[in-house]
């Protein structure tokens, strides 16, 4: 969250540690099926999950030669560089890392870009777009032809929500449909907007982030309707939802009980190919460790099938993005 707020995909090359028990649970399994161990241990390397974020940020210092926008802050006390990020990556075992700028950037996303340049198996990058600036529709136009770049994300903040309402949004839809550029977006109280927006252009992929909720709704305990909204938005194809920055919401400790039911509620509406696995780390990165934040997921959430899972947790972002 910014706060200051197709191909058949390859599987990931990072495999699931086989642990003693479970090595030998699925002995017995085998056994009992007539299967041999070199069989078992196959069948083990055939089932590894790409685990894709799909919402971090990164940032490098303010300084004169890349000033942050006026005004803004950084949600930690020392810059989420590439450096800092790709250990943690590496400890938690994730593949692949969706860069969202962050609003201190502007509209940059060239360090998105860059990290990519230096990893590219491991970094891809959103972008950023003024929508009020009529220059920014020649910009926009040719974003299909940036490097590393999958897509924009907008977060309409209360100094700009009345761009949804008063026409200023209205040209970078059809824009954005025409060149099939992905859409990342976060609102405060304003998810219903995007129906009409769905609908009028079915081909243009959405993506709600953050469960469709903010701080604003914990603050003022309207997380449920704001829940229902997102689920709202399900009968649209061409929209999906990221089950991420949930720690951040939850008011209890990890594996964050008073989020299993809003994430059921998003995951029997849009199933395990519209629902996305995110941290958001930068915006409550003391609330939960990155590995901590993935067995939420593959470990807690009983309602899920190791299916379910593989979909979540990487495949259906890398789908609906293309980042194959």
């Amino acid at each position: 969250m910014d706060y200051e707020q197709t191909s058949e995909l390859v599987p990931s090359p990072i495999q699931t540690p086989l642990t003693r028990r479970r090595f030998q649970s699925l002995m017995l399994g085998g056994a009992l099926m007539g299967i041999g161990p070199q069989s078992v241990q196959a069948r083990s390397a055939a089932t590894k999950r790409m685990i894709v974020d799909s919402q971090i940020h990164i940032w490098k210092p303010d300084t004169v030669d890349r000033p942050w926008v006026k005004g803004s802050n950084a949600q930690l006390p020392e810059p989420m560089t590439v450096e800092r990020l790709l250990p943690i990556m590496d400890e938690a075992g994730v593949d692949r890392v969706i860069v969202v700028p962050p609003s201190l950037e502007g509209i940059r996303f060239d360090y998105g870009q860059e990290a990519a340049r230096q990893y590219p198996s491991r970094f891809a990058t959103m972008s950023r777009v003024n929508l009020n600036e009529s220059a920014e529709k020649k910009r926009v136009t040719l974003m299909r032809t940036e490097p590393y770049l999958l897509g924009a994300r907008f977060y309409f903040q209360p100094s700009i929500a009345h761009w949804l309402l008063d026409g200023t949004a209205d040209w970078f839809w059809s824009l954005a449909e025409s060149i099939k550029l992905p859409v990342m977006f976060l609102t405060i109280k304003q998810t219903p907007i995007f129906a009409k927006i769905a609908e009028r252009h079915p081909q243009l992929p959405l993506i709600i982030d953050h469960l469709g909720v903010t701080m604003e709704s914990v603050k003022d305990g309207s997380v449920t309707e704001r829940i229902s909204e997102a689920v709202s938005l399900a009968k649209y194809p061409n929209v999906s939802v990221k089950l991420s920055s949930s720690p951040l919401y939850s008011i209890q400790s990890y594996p964050w009980r008073d989020m299993d039911d809003h994430i059921r509620r998003l995951f029997d509406a849009y199933g395990p190919q519209r629902c996305h696995w995110g941290t958001d780390l930068t915006n409550s990165f003391n609330r939960g460790s990155m590995k901590q934040r993935i067995e939420h997921f593959t470990q807690e959430l009983h309602f899920l099938s190791e299916d379910d899972k593989d979909w979540i947790m990487g495949r259906s972002i890398m789908e609906k993005l293309s980042w194959i």
